[in-house]
């Protein structure tokens, strides 16, 4: 049964009369910048590229996500890494001690700390064995004070994406936050769900500079919602976030297009031949397909194997504690170079 949304009743009473912050930069922004005289943000006068504070709306970043992915500029938030998109989504919506979220295991791990750093409760409802949302089980974890579901499509670890249709079924049914999580939807056969932001009042985004666009190291995390979600989520956010050369650093690897794609494609080529050749080491047991710049094995020892590869100068990661993931190992698509090393490295340990 479709249930209706109202994201008045979601927002914490504290944040709805809360007053932001407003920033020197905030004050002017509507004032043609030529030529002014800033005496007002008791900078440092002596220019030398960053001694002003940066854009605290980061007006020109988003105007060149806006026009790459279709979306309007209002409807864009950005963080310091995604884990402040998240949080700040927490302390917007959540009240400590008294709301939940709901999260899928096996996922990104993050949600269930910021969880507990604002003092929510986790209902975690475990994915299917074929890590696909289940929805009876979802839906039974509900209750009044569930304000946020999270969905990691493609999924960390097991790199799949959700069904569509499974995903339509919870942002109709789920009255609170519905957040897809596509850290790696740049790697996907599916397309992304931006487009259906009108669609659904309730549905959240987030995505990152920090896969595709090979950015890890500015951290830059991003939000698309509603303008009212967006709004609220800005009332809340440092005024100054954003530094100012991570903004330009983002400008200017979103302005080559050219090179994006071309990365994006030789990583999906490389995830495909990796994938061919661990299909010739004997204890790997399975070989999950893989909607992200990672692919999910399952071996005979994780651990054991994970120690063996880090003592040949290889580090991955042992997933082998998450649930549905025992004796499982994600590999991060490298270079040709370093796959080549990875496989020979497997092939060793076969052969001892």
């Amino acid at each position: 049964m479709k249930t209706n949304f109202n994201l008045h009743n979601l927002i914490r009473e504290n944040i709805k009369s809360l007053k932001p912050y407003s920033s020197a930069r905030d004050e002017y922004k509507d004032v043609a910048i030529n030529d002014m005289i800033f005496l007002d943000a008791n900078e440092n006068p002596f220019e030398n590229g960053v001694n002003r504070y940066p854009d605290p709306q980061q007006i020109t970043v988003k105007k060149a996500l806006a026009k790459i992915k279709n979306v309007n500029e209002k409807n864009i938030l950005l963080g310091n890494g995604s884990d402040e998109v998240l949080d700040l989504l927490f302390r917007a919506f959540c009240e400590p001690n008294k709301d939940n979220i709901i999260t899928l295991p096996p996922t990104y791990g993050m949600y269930s700390v910021l969880a507990s750093l604002n003092a929510i409760e986790d209902r975690k409802v475990l994915l299917s064995e074929d890590f696909q949302p289940q929805i009876p089980q979802i839906l039974a974890a509900v209750d009044e004070n569930s304000k946020i579901l999270f969905l990691c499509s493609p999924n960390n670890p097991s790199g799949n994406s959700f069904s569509e249709e499974a995903i339509e079924t919870l942002l109709k049914n789920f009255q609170g936050l519905v957040v897809i999580d596509e850290a790696y939807i740049d790697f996907s056969k599916q397309e992304s769900w931006l487009q259906k932001l009108n669609k659904y009042p309730n549905l959240v985004i987030t995505q990152t500079l920090s896969k595709a666009y090979g950015m890890a190291g500015i951290r830059l995390g991003i939000c698309y919602a509603s303008e009212e979600i967006i709004r609220i989520l800005n009332n809340i956010k440092p005024p100054y976030n954003i530094n100012e050369l991570t903004q330009q650093k983002a400008l200017e690897r979103l302005q080559d297009r050219e090179g994006v794609t071309q990365e994006i494609e030789t990583i999906l080529s490389e995830r495909n031949q990796l994938a061919i050749a661990l299909k010739g080491i004997s204890f790997i047991g399975k070989i999950y397909e893989s909607d992200a710049n990672f692919i999910l094995i399952k071996v005979d020892d994780a651990t054991k194997r994970y120690n063996e590869l880090i003592a040949k100068g290889i580090v991955i990661r042992n997933r082998t504690t998450q649930p549905l993931c025992e004796n499982t190992l994600r590999l991060t698509v490298g270079t040709k170079e370093e796959n080549e090393k990875l496989i020979s490295a497997l092939q060793q340990l076969v052969n001892n």
